[in-house]
């Protein structure tokens, strides 16, 4: 079994552990060992440090890393966000010289960063490392004859080139589409796939702004898609779409109900008979009759040990 180290980041432990309970499930099964990342910290996100100085960020940044180094295992993570910090700042240290002033930073702590652990997104994992037939043959569950629109996110898209892996079109992702369909559920293409929801920097400096945005692409979902649900694979994503779309509908902006979202662990681990009190008990929207139906007994295809 490959270990794999977990880094959290703060959205899904702190508003989101069901996730959390959905990774800790589904990567076992497919043969991927979380290792805690002891003393990790913030990524830190776009809006701090990385907002006023670099050096600082990279030394936070690195400090991560330099837990999974210790560890001797690459990090995955399951926030876009953190997904992005981290693979920038270790772009940023491939700078001799910045490599250099940040590792006499952390020297006061006893720390020094190397650049040997690699960053993934869960995404890129279970794609890649784990692969869809793999996925296909955990199932306990089939999504056959239901409807996901999918939200990559936008800081998994971007910049590729510092990515470990990235779309082979970031303007046309793919990845989660496949991961979706794996499952047996079909996944129709809408116009605003790769457009961003709102969510982040937006959503705390200009709420009005950040709903306009998000309405627009749950529209083009909606009408283009008209999906039994929303998967995504971005905590912010995921914290967006389930608690705007009850303000969007008490607002009388949408003339539909709120169609229920799930991070895309969750949904695998669904459909792997996992119990939904531990891997999807959190949400705004009732998913409860969806869940029903997506581990109803007419779906079964076969018992799982």
């Amino acid at each position: 079994m490959e270990k794999i180290g977990l880094y959290l980041g703060c959205n899904i432990p702190l508003k989101a552990p069901d996730i959390e309970q959905s990774f800790r499930k589904v990567f076992p099964v497919l043969g991927i060992e979380p290792v805690d990342l002891q003393g990790a910290s913030c990524c830190p996100s776009w809006g701090t440090a990385p907002s006023f100085d670099l050096n600082t960020w990279c030394a936070i940044s690195s400090r991560n890393i330099t837990i999974a180094e210790d560890l001797g295992v690459d990090i995955m993570t399951g926030c876009n966000s953190c997904f992005g910090i981290l693979s920038e700042a270790k772009h940023f240290l491939n700078d001799g010289e910045r490599r250099k002033v940040v590792n006499a930073q952390l020297k006061a702590i006893g720390r020094e960063f190397k650049g040997t652990s690699d960053i993934y997104h869960i995404s890129h994992v279970l794609h890649h490392k784990v692969g869809v037939q793999k996925i296909r043959e955990s199932l306990k569950y089939s999504l056959d004859g239901l409807k996901i629109t999918v939200q990559p996110g936008c800081h998994s898209l971007w910049p590729t080139d510092v990515f470990k892996i990235t779309e082979a079109n970031p303007y046309n992702p793919t990845i989660l589409r496949e991961l979706c369909e794996a499952t047996g559920a079909t996944v129709p293409h809408y116009s605003r796939l790769e457009g961003c929801c709102g969510m982040g920097g937006m959503r705390s400096t200009d709420v009005e702004k950040s709903l306009k945005l998000f309405r627009d692409k749950l529209i083009s979902m909606k009408e283009e898609g008209n999906p039994d649900m929303i998967v995504t694979t971005c905590s912010s994503c995921y914290l967006q779409f389930d608690m705007s779309q009850p303000i969007l509908k008490e607002r009388g902006l949408i003339d539909f109900e709120p169609i229920p979202t799930f991070y895309y662990t969750q949904l695998l681990a669904l459909a792997m008979g996992f119990d939904p009190g531990q891997v999807a008990a959190i949400s705004q929207i009732d998913r409860r009759s969806l869940i029903s139906e997506i581990q109803s007994e007419k779906r079964l295809i076969k018992e799982v040990a």
